[in-house]
């Protein structure tokens, strides 16, 4: 296991897959060689069994064999709480190695009850939190100034997918807390970072990974950011789009094309029932380009 690293406000985290067979098994090696993958192109650190990985459909023993896996390449393992999780998670969690929480919250919000929970999380697992404004289930102003207030909240990842406004005001709300801002926000990156995020936390990584990287890399440069964002852009407007939540196996099927892992192990068995495999040849070629530069 790779010595623990702390929580940076400039990490470049990918939020990885689960790699999964059609049967819906999980295999140890093949996790732990596409996470490997995915750290040799460049990213400070992964974020496993989040919504990319289904992190809310996987039971307590296989989020924590995923984070053994991560942790067998990285330093930086973040995960995911969800709600109606069992208490014990948090705990647990941490004793597989993850070193910090991302917390989606309830779905019905109330700031006293996040707070509470917060409490209970940080108490439970002794790591640092970050606030998770996910599109599915957003925060509300008042709840989401709750968690920024947090003194167990180490950071803030706004994934607001499309909606620029909601972005911005809660970058702002972060940045007037001092909470720094890992962004999530896979079609707006480079617009996030320009409105105050200084680190990633993002799907997009989970393949064709050096394309984020160099997106990262330029914003902080200077150099090269036209062309750079040119590429991402092209990326996300291919696999973030309707169904949005066939991201996940958009993102299989370029990870499966890169070799990363097998074909076998990338089925999302969560996908939207909408989604057709007519996508897979355009999305795999538009990655690719990505990655090329071109």
């Amino acid at each position: 296991m790779i010595e623990p690293a702390p929580l940076t406000p400039t990490a470049c985290l990918a939020a990885v897959l689960t790699p999964t067979a059609a049967d819906g098994s999980i295999d140890r090696e093949v996790a732990r060689d596409y996470f490997a993958s995915v750290v040799e192109d460049g990213v400070d650190g992964l974020a496993v069994a989040v919504h990319t990985g289904r992190g809310d459909r996987l039971g307590i023993e296989a989020r924590s064999e995923l984070i053994s896996c991560a942790r067998d390449v990285s330093g930086q393992v973040v995960t995911a709480v969800w709600p109606g999780d069992d208490p014990a998670w948090p705990h647990e969690a941490a004793r597989a190695g993850a070193t910090a929480l991302l917390i989606a919250p309830e779905h019905t919000l109330d700031p006293g009850n996040e707070v509470r929970r917060l409490d209970e999380i940080a108490q439970s697992s002794g790591l640092p939190l970050i606030g998770f404004d996910l599109y599915l289930h957003p925060y509300d102003d008042s709840t989401r100034a709750a968690v920024l207030a947090h003194p167990a909240v180490r950071a803030f990842k706004p994934a607001r997918m499309h909606d620029a406004i909601a972005c911005q005001s809660g970058i702002r709300a972060a940045q007037r807390q001092g909470v720094p801002v890992l962004t999530g926000e896979d079609r707006m990156f480079v617009p996030s970072l320009l409105w105050g995020a200084t680190g990633a936390l993002v799907g997009l990584g989970a393949a064709a990974t050096s394309v984020t990287v160099r997106a990262l890399r330029a914003f902080r440069t200077g150099e090269g950011l036209v062309g750079t964002s040119r590429a991402l852009d092209a990326l996300a407007e291919a696999t973030f789009c309707d169904p949005f939540d066939g991201y996940v196996q958009r993102m299989a099927w370029i990870a499966a094309a890169e070799g990363r892992i097998p074909a076998e192990f990338a089925h999302d068995l969560s996908r939207p029932d909408e989604l057709s495999d007519s996508e897979r040849d355009q999305v795999v070629h538009v990655a690719a380009c990505a990655v090329r530069g071109v």
